[in-house]
């Protein structure tokens, strides 16, 4: 598996003297690796002087059989990060041969390894790349630092920007049924990236092979025409998907607003029950395993109280308890514009729903799971910033109590996260690991992180870094088998990224 990658550089020598030694730097990029596309992998920065000439450059690698091309560019400065290529690659196997197409003059030079990996590889496979060695022509070389050397792992752009004419794509919900198949949903975004309202629909995608593959996006939620408005006046989105493995049917949930583009589904909403006053909570069902889906179901008059402002799901996932009571994570607004996270609930598979109190003030987007002795964990986003909130509940939400590690245990930079157990969907009370995802940082959506928990959340791994870029930072976690999570989520590479991790690399 392991190969050394020699790229041969055409050069000059410089003229005979002695020897003076090319500090270089040289830093690995821990993002997602994007099948079929360029992905910027490795940097090294270093400064020429007059009659250094670049000579050679080795890269030790291990999965070299996993790409279609190499690429080495540079960065040119005052450019608004414009590359440059200075060599084409002319082959990857077991050697990659690189010919310099300019040399390089003296001053400054930041050179960007990129690779593409075949459209062919596996998910479950990853890369390894580091600079072996540099030489400078009558020169020598130094590699003062090399930072990073966690395995590269490959990644699949479910929906990007373009895709299908589509401006972007938001909000992931992902799940697994129990016949294996995964399950995405998402926002489609017509027009732009803002939130509701706008010209919004839900959109699905399907995996029958553990997510290496996928099938073509079907819109699953489309309010269209309304009260004699527009479909770009009749936005549904912030989808969060439940499935009940007792009879395999998939629920997914999302925000229907009626209203002029561009008026805000958060300011806009106001108290009452009908389209034309709030928010509505809608709702679709798939009983073939997502190949086919009901029409829409409105439950906003099961579960909203009038003088509320706004009532929705929160995005990402519900989870089906072991006796059987479907849960989503909720939030609303009070009358006095005070945002809460709670539960919606039905005992009756889906027939009925019914709504929680709210855990906490100023929370919103939150996600839910069930512990081992049958209370539930609603984990919060708390627009206070600094770390997640979370509560419990033995009730069904009618009664709340703040957990030990509410607020310091899982920092955030505000944003939604995700949680789930593991495994999913328990039928016994066997103790379980949790998985969260965030992005793990209190000032912007970078570090998207996965972490686990052996003792239900009261203390949490150091975790795995995914995307060390930024991103809209939104994500959701399911397990695919007992082996390998899959995660969706919105990255520096792609709107909608789907990876595989294997459980071993998270739990201690």
């Amino acid at each position: 598996m392991g190969s050394l990658l020699i790229m041969m550089v055409n050069c000059t020598s410089r003229p005979t003297g002695a020897a003076d030694v090319v500090q270089v730097t040289v830093n690995q990029h821990t993002v997602p690796v994007i099948k079929g596309q360029n992905n910027d992998v490795l940097s090294m920065e270093f400064t020429l002087k007059e009659g250094d000439v670049l000579e050679q450059i080795s890269l030790a690698t291990d999965g070299a059989e996993e790409l279609e091309a190499l690429t080495v560019y540079e960065l040119e400065k005052g450019t608004g990060g414009n590359k440059e290529p200075i060599a084409a690659l002319v082959r990857v196997g077991e050697k990659a041969v690189v010919n310099m197409d300019r040399p390089l003059s003296p001053g400054d030079h930041k050179l960007v390894v990129g690779i593409q990996p075949k459209k062919s590889a596996s998910l479950k496979k990853t890369l390894q790349i580091g600079i072996k060695d540099i030489s400078f022509g009558n020169s020598g070389a130094a590699i003062a630092k090399q930072s990073g050397s966690m395995p590269l792992r490959l990644a699949t752009s479910l929906r990007n920007a373009g895709d299908d004419g589509v401006a972007a794509y938001r909000i992931p919900g992902l799940a697994t049924t129990k016949k294996g198949s995964l399950i995405a949903v998402y926002d489609i975004r017509h027009n732009s990236s803002v939130d509701l309202q706008e010209d919004i629909d839900v959109g699905m995608s399907r995996s029958t092979d553990g997510g290496e593959n996928w099938e073509p996006m079907k819109t699953i939620m489309d309010m269209e025409e309304w009260g004699g408005k527009p479909q770009k006046e009749n936005g549904i989105g912030d989808p969060a998907i439940l499935v009940d493995p007792a009879n395999n049917t998939i629920y997914v949930v999302a925000l229907w607003l009626h209203g002029k583009p561009g008026e805000r589904a958060w300011f806009s909403s106001g108290a009452g029950m009908s389209p034309d006053e709030t928010g509505q909570l809608m709702m679709v069902k798939s009983h073939d395993d997502g190949k086919t889906w009901s029409d829409p179901i409105n439950i906003t008059r099961q579960i909203k109280k009038r003088e509320w402002k706004l009532m929705f799901n929160g995005p990402g996932k519900g989870i089906t308890m072991r006796d059987g009571t479907l849960v989503f994570a909720g939030q609303y607004k009070d009358e006095n514009d005070m945002p809460y996270s709670t539960l919606i609930y039905s005992q009756d598979q889906g027939e009925t729903w019914h709504i929680g109190t709210g855990a906490k003030a100023n929370t919103t987007e939150a996600q839910v799971v069930e512990l081992n002795d049958g209370s539930l964990m609603l984990n919060m986003r708390d627009n206070r910033g600094g770390a997640r909130s979370v509560a419990v509940t033995k009730d069904l939400g009618k009664t709340w109590k703040e957990h030990p590690s509410s607020r310091s245990a899982l920092v955030e930079p505000v944003c939604m996260a995700s949680l789930i157990t593991y495994p999913e969907n328990r039928q016994s009370m066997d103790a379980s690991h949790l998985f969260f995802s965030n992005p793990a940082v209190t000032d912007g959506r970078y570090n998207m992180t996965i972490k686990s928990s052996k003792d239900e959340g009261m203390s949490w791994t150091k975790g795995l870094l995914l995307d060390e870029g930024k991103g809209w930072g939104y994500s959701c976690l399911t397990v695919i088998d007992k082996e390998h999570l899959g995660i969706l989520y919105e990255s520096s590479q792609a709107h909608m990224t789907f990876q595989i991790i294997r459980t071993t690399e998270l739990i201690p």
